[in-house]
């Protein structure tokens, strides 16, 4: 580690989580990956089980696969039928929820905090996701802290999410922007 530079505020450096919110997440991680993580994919209810009694708020009929990462289930919340696709990164430093029928692609990383860089020590900070119903994150996309992703938004495959998506809006790029209104053709 460097030594901190002159008038450098060190205040917050130490960790900002607790000896028991660290204390659990080590269980978490450990009961994770012995008992889900290489379950076989079709063990939804598995997954559910053990979410649950970790805190998390899971509907029935939630996916979740084996091999996402959750940093803090108690700040999870799924509606029916919401997914969290395979390698999602699900970093809940605070709240993260995912309305019913909500679709998180592969690879994505919701995130839930970051560091105020305006500080020297640039401290933690906290700000909760939610993902509106029927919403769809696409492959590969990065969704920051305070995030609302609106009710049947579609956020495009490898976008940057650091803004608001209005419900029923297709974003895309980076940063993500309005690409379009959705809709949706009955055939």
């Amino acid at each position: 580690m460097t030594e901190p530079r002159e008038g450098m505020d060190l205040t917050d450096c130490p960790s900002p989580h607790t000896l028991g919110n660290r204390a659990g997440r080590l269980f978490w991680s450990v009961a994770w990956w012995l008992f889900c993580r290489f379950s076989p994919r079709p063990l939804w209810g598995w997954r559910r089980l053990w979410l649950r009694l970790f805190g998390a708020r899971i509907a029935k009929g939630a996916y979740v696969y084996p091999s996402v990462r959750i940093w803090a289930p108690w700040n999870l919340e799924m509606g029916e039928y919401a997914c969290l696709g395979r390698d999602v990164e699900c970093y809940s430093a605070d709240r993260i929820k995912l309305g019913s029928h909500a679709l998180v692609s592969q690879y994505t990383w919701l995130c839930a905090a970051s560091h105020d860089h305006r500080r020297a020590s640039l401290p933690l900070v906290k700000a909760p996701i939610t993902i509106g119903a029927s919403a769809w994150i696409a492959a590969d996309v990065f969704v920051g802290p305070g995030v609302v992703v609106g009710e049947g938004a579609v956020v495009a495959a490898r976008a940057c999410v650091v803004k608001d998506v209005e419900p029923w809006t297709v974003v895309g790029g980076n940063p993500a922007r309005f690409l379009k209104k959705r809709e949706i053709r009955r055939s």
